[in-house]
């Protein structure tokens, strides 16, 4: 990694990962065509890493270092599959502990209008009936815990729709266009007041409507999809809009950071209210996918270079200071080999929030749990899903990694090294992430290794705590297939996983003159905290 390159990547159409190809391209460096807009912010403190006679690198780390804001964009904002989901008792009780323990403030779902929330019906005469009983009880549950949702206004209603148009997925939801746009703009215009007459207007206005989900590929029949979608999009926004201005609407929802300057082009001109722009983007979607290019891009650096692509279009667009939320990511699955139930989480989700940092405003991990049914009913904890708990309620690496991340200061301090992040809480705590990232096709060939972080401004012998995630720390697998890999777990053996991986105390250490030496495993994640006192 050259000089300064953290820093430089700070500033810096398309197919869903559940059924793209996968595309395992080589490694190329990151570096942010923005090129540094804050970097003046303690450059004159970073060196580049030193080597010593035995190999190890040492890092400097200056605890008095000028810093800038670290937002915790990246657990704010969740992900889950479907909204009927949200009645089920493991749904809420995962969300409640993905809350508790990581910091999860929205979360978004599909299908708060498909017929099994009951939402739209029409009378012998045509005229639309509508229905919140079960969208009260879904959003009541949300709220209870602590979590606002962030609505996805999808899918159509069956009676609504124009053609009965189903997207794949096996709660089969209708991606039609209305076939009467006065009956969809009532059903928006009903829906938004129900919400404000139940919560109040001062409680909905926290939330966020986007308009639609992927509709750049099977989740929208309109023909052709992009026109039509605006049109889907204008009548929405204008409807939230005038059942009271201060709701907060949004769009295009795309899939693979495509169509945001043509939706920015669009809104301006029409003069359309837009608060956000949101899109998506994996790590396993393809190079030409998300950028149109052959170039060679290793997956672990696809998503941050397409979100610093799309914050650059948003800059040059007739709204340049609209907020991106980045409304479904995650890291790249290695199909067979199932990363997301792997170590392999902590490294690659490091590595996402290194870079994406200063480039987008939340990003929503898809999903908080394994509580999904795209593909039918799970059949077993560890297939590959995308949560951070697993079926039956077993945490998975991917919780523990949130949730140490979670610790992490809200000031960031500039660094050499392209595998480390360092944070200032406001009591002057150092919180210090370092991973050993290996791309999970290449772990075989992976190798230990061995850093020396020498810190300024703290005692020379400062109390040290450390926090790992790796093979050995926060990981129910080794239990797991001890156990035979039981296809249906009891509810003691789901007891003894998550007994069997939940953390540790962390592990205490004293600074020696100024120093730490610490070995990371391969994929292995660990989160330091120096005290000043």
């Amino acid at each position: 990694m050259t000089f300064h390159a953290d820093w430089m990547r700070l500033f810096s159409s398309s197919r869903h990962p559940r059924y793209c190809r996968l595309d395992y391209g080589g490694s190329t460096m990151n570096v942010s065509r923005a090129l540094i807009v804050a970097a003046s912010v303690a450059l004159a403190s970073i060196g580049s890493p030193a080597w010593s006679q035995d190999g190890i690198s040492t890092i400097s780390i200056d605890a008095k270092a000028p810093a800038k804001p670290f937002p915790h964009f990246w657990e704010q904002m969740f992900g889950s599959g479907h909204a009927v989901l949200a009645l089920r008792d493991n749904y809420r009780k995962d969300l409640k502990e993905v809350h508790d323990q990581v910091g999860m403030r929205y979360v978004r779902f599909h299908g708060i209008f498909d017929d099994e929330a009951g939402v739209y019906d029409e009378d012998d005469k045509g005229n639309p009936v509508f229905n919140f009983s079960y969208v009260d009880q879904i959003y009541d549950g949300l709220l209870a815990e602590g979590v606002r949702p962030f609505v996805e206004i999808s899918f159509m209603p069956y009676k609504l729709a124009a053609s009965q148009k189903i997207q794949g997925f096996w709660y089969k939801p209708n991606v039609s266009p209305p076939k009467d746009y006065a009956k969809w703009d009532l059903l928006i215009r009903t829906f938004a007041q129900h919400l404000i007459d139940r919560y109040g207007i001062d409680e909905v206005a926290q939330w966020y409507f986007e308009v639609w989900n992927e509709p750049n590929i099977d989740f929208w029949a309109g023909e052709p999809k992009q026109a039509t979608y605006f049109e889907l999009y204008d009548h929405t926004a204008r409807a939230l809009k005038a059942v009271n201005p201060r709701l907060r609407v949004g769009g295009p929802a795309s899939s693979s950071a495509h169509w945001v300057p043509e939706f920015l082009k669009h809104t301006a001109a029409e003069h359309v209210p837009v608060d956000f722009v949101s899109t998506h983007g994996y790590a396993d979607d393809t190079v030409e996918d998300l950028f149109g290019t052959h170039e060679n891009i290793s997956m672990h650096d696809r998503v941050c270079r397409a979100v610093e692509k799309v914050h650059g279009e948003i800059q040059a667009s007739p709204m340049p200071s609209l907020p991106l939320f980045w409304t479904e990511w995650n890291v790249p699955s290695y199909g067979d080999l199932h990363a997301r139930d792997n170590w392999y989480v902590g490294p690659a989700l490091a590595h996402d929030i290194s870079q994406c940092d200063g480039a987008v405003n939340e990003m929503s991990w898809w999903t908080f749990d394994d509580v999904f049914e795209e593909g039918g009913v799970a059949s077993e904890p560890f297939y590959g899903g995308f949560g951070l708990i697993a079926l039956g309620r077993i945490r998975k690496p991917s919780f523990y990694d949130f949730a140490v991340l979670h610790s992490l200061g809200d000031e960031r301090l500039a660094n050499s090294a392209d595998n480390l992040l360092v944070t200032r809480r406001k009591d002057g705590t150092l919180v210090v992430a370092a991973w050993n990232l290996v791309d999970m096709d290449q772990v075989a060939h992976g190798n230990p290794i061995t850093m020396r972080l020498a810190f300024n401004g703290v005692p020379k012998n400062a109390r040290v705590s450390i926090q790992r995630v790796d093979e050995t720390h926060g990981n129910p697998m080794t239990a797991y297939r001890a156990m035979g890999s039981p296809r249906y777990p009891t509810q003691a053996q789901i007891e003894a996983l998550n007994k069997a991986s939940t953390l540790p105390a962390a592990e205490t250490r004293k600074l020696d003159k100024g120093a730490l030496e610490l070995t990371l495993p391969v994929n292995g994640l660990a989160v330091i905290e120096i005290s000043e006192k």
